[in-house]
């Protein structure tokens, strides 16, 4: 399924992180349907490397292709934030000048303010595919 050095996006259910994703590389399979990833971004508590968790494959997918950057987003349109070194669901909810946008985030009844380098189009990996959120 996954090989060794393949980027991959994981996903936890641990408290205040539900519904991110972070960027991280396969290191091996620890078992069936099991495997020990590298962060991309996420250190070690004393800061002496990136961490390393194991996840089964319900909370792994492969990283997303690079076709869904966009030049504009939209009104209402649900996109990925880049916020504490993961992807989080959200929804633009006023489009502000010089490429930022404010975004609302359901789960935490949030909104926050981004540029346009720190969001993505949302897409959700369904049956071993990308499928793309709406487009408004």
């Amino acid at each position: 399924m996954f090989s060794k050095g393949t980027l991959v996006e994981v996903s936890t259910d641990e408290d205040g992180f539900e519904g991110a994703w972070f960027a991280a590389t396969i290191v091996k399979a620890v078992g069936k349907d099991k495997f020990l990833v590298q962060y991309q971004s996420l250190r070690t508590d004393d800061d002496s490397g990136f961490l390393t968790e194991e996840f089964d494959t319900l909370h792994i997918r492969p990283s997303p292709p690079e076709t869904f950057v966009v030049d504009r987003f939209n009104l209402f349109e649900e996109v990925d934030a880049l916020y504490n070194d993961g992807w989080w669901v959200g929804v633009i909810s006023k489009v502000l000048g010089g490429s930022k946008y404010l975004i609302y985030f359901r789960d935490t009844d949030e909104e926050m303010e981004f540029k346009h380098s720190d969001l993505r189009l949302h897409h959700d990996w369904i049956d071993g595919k990308w499928i793309m959120a709406s487009r408004v």
